[in-house]
């Protein structure tokens, strides 16, 4: 370095050069098909299906071509599965033998669960409370050995190689039994071990048998066994119920035993469709004050500590019975009838939410609400307010009622959106007051228009139109006058009140104008025109004299 120069920092303008860069050695991916154990799971799985395959040609499609007889099939059937077991125990625990061992076991214990199937509903060899006992045995000891052996997969293939085959032996009632007992069967397994899996194999195949056999019951007009049916759906849902409750007690966090009862409620939610109004209404309201027991469990503090209720299977146990209330109230109403209750669980739902600030009850309560409304402008729709003669064939006190217990789910609705904290912004509260006034404005008009025809009197219709629009007005004026009021101490609210007071305002004058003078006639049309007229001037003057009050106060003093 030149003498001067120490201590001088390098010129920056020119660029650095580039130092040696490492690269990365990327190990290449293994194929999945040369990964460890890969192939000889592939294999095993295989040939458990196709060996238990083999296992129900023997017992069933030797049987239709007349070879062999029952006896040799049966105890061929028997002794294969036996000796598979024998030898899954005999391998078991040497070095590479789990895959194997798991797949003899799955296949031994299955078998053995379908020659019994066949035993009992083909031969007739076992009464079927033997038959269903015995099955229970076996798929008991195929899950225990997988519980002592800590795998999963062989309870999986046990209970699903079972469920899957044992409908090509029988199709009868006695299969539904077959693999409620697999679903039963598996339920301590899920005490000791957090096998999801396992909650699917073991309720899925009872519980969509289960809802097909119900569906074509319900399609076909013969008694058949609707009994027997509604029987196996009870077994099917309670067997789901119990086994969630019990499972989340030990993990609070095992959504899937949640789900997996949700499917299996399905099949009792369908099943009152098999039965006449009173039958299906009992069952349906039965299931649903199971379900909201188990619902309303977390808001219990004594009864939660002794049965925990995680949040997931509350919500599906709310959702459920909000489904098997709706059935009910399908069968026990007619279609005047079903607004009206629907709108009395919409409260309810509502009232609940709201008391207990849950937006999960809220959102039932909303959902009712609007399958009410459905109803409701079905059977009052506006064309039937605008004819006479369509008012006098369609309306009366069934459509007046709906129209009450709708103003009251209207408030409900405003209440309990204000306590869950839906109405937090001034654009959402202006928002939801607009819609509230709408719907009751129209609910009004229904119930007036409703009790117009139903007196019986020729002028009733015409009544009851000059009625709703008297109300629309004091209903405006009474929104106005209270906005005056709060203007100075809660303007938010003012404005909103002032607002919808004077939109209803303007319902109420085109009402007046577009319709009432038209079809209205005599003293009905000078009454309204004469209230509607005295609540304007009413409104005006207040309205006037607030504003030059607000004028003056903020006036400069001399």
């Amino acid at each position: 370095m030149r003498p001067g120069w120490q201590g001088v920092a390098p010129y920056q303008g020119y660029p650095a050069m580039p130092g040696p860069q490492r690269v990365r050695n990327r190990e290449p991916r293994t194929p999945w098909w040369q990964r460890e154990g890969v192939i000889s799971r592939v294999l095993a799985v295989a040939g458990v299906g196709v060996t238990l395959i083999g296992v129900m040609m023997l017992l069933v499609l030797a049987a239709q071509a007349g070879f062999f007889g029952p006896v040799p099939r049966v105890v061929a059937g028997a002794v294969f599965s036996g000796a598979l077991v024998a030898a899954a125990v005999r391998v078991h625990g040497r070095a590479g033998g789990y895959v194997g061992a798991v797949a003899l076991a799955a296949t031994g214990i299955a078998g053995g669960y379908l020659d019994v199937v066949a035993v009992t509903s083909v031969y007739d060899w076992l009464h079927p409370v033997v038959g269903y006992l015995a099955a229970f045995g076996i798929a008991a000891g195929g899950v225990a050995l997988a519980v002592q052996w800590r795998s999963q997969a062989l309870a999986v293939l046990v209970v699903a190689g079972a469920a899957v085959l044992s409908p090509f032996i029988t199709t009868e009632i006695a299969l539904l039994v077959f693999l409620i007992v697999l679903q039963i069967a598996a339920v301590p397994v899920q005490l000791v071990r957090d096998w999801p899996y396992l909650h699917i194999v073991r309720t899925l195949p009872a519980a969509f048998a289960t809802l097909i056999a119900v569906t074509l019951q319900g399609i076909d007009a013969a008694d058949g066994h609707r009994g027997q049916l509604l029987v196996a759906a009870v077994a099917v849902a309670t067997t789901g119920l119990i086994g969630a409750v019990l499972v989340v007690r030990r993990r609070a966090g095992d959504v899937t035993a949640s789900m997996t009862f949700a499917v299996a409620a399905i099949t009792l939610l369908v099943a009152p469709a098999m039965f006449s109004r009173p039958l299906s209404t009992m069952v349906a309201v039965g299931f649903a004050v199971v379900l909201y027991a188990v619902a309303v469990t977390p808001w219990l503090p004594k009864l939660a500590a002794r049965v925990p209720v995680p949040g997931h299977l509350a919500a599906v146990s709310a959702v459920a019975g909000a489904c098997a209330l709706f059935v009910a109230a399908f069968s026990a109403t007619t279609v005047k009838t079903l607004p009206v209750v629907l709108f009395m669980m919409a409260l309810g739902f509502l009232a609940v939410g709201g008391q207990q600030r849950s937006k999960f009850a809220a959102w039932i309560g909303a959902v009712f609400a609007g399958l009410g409304a459905a109803v409701f402008i079905d059977i009052a729709a506006p064309r039937m307010l605008s004819s006479q003669r369509s008012a006098e064939l369609h309306l009366g006190i069934s459509t007046a009622l709906a129209a009450v217990v709708a103003l009251g789910v209207v408030a409900m609705a405003l209440w309990c959106a204000r306590r869950v904290g839906l109405l937090g912004s001034e654009n959402t509260t202006s928002t939801a007051a607009v819609l509230a006034g709408l719907l009751g404005l129209y609910a009004v008009t229904v119930l007036t228009v409703s009790l117009g025809v139903a007196t019986g009197n020729p002028d009733g219709f015409l009544a009851g139109h000059g009625i709703a629009t008297i109300v629309w007005m004091v209903t405006a004026t009474a929104a106005l006058l209270f906005g005056l009021r709060r203007l100075a101490h809660t303007p938010q609210q003012a404005k909103v009140a002032l607002a919808g007071g004077l939109l209803v305002t303007a319902a109420a004058l085109a009402k007046l104008f577009l319709f009432d003078l038209a079809t209205l006639d005599g003293l009905v049309r000078a009454a309204a025109f004469l209230a509607v007229g005295v609540l304007l001037l009413l409104v005006g003057t207040r309205y006037a004299r607030t504003f030059a009050e607000a004028a003056d106060r903020g006036a400069p003093s001399h």
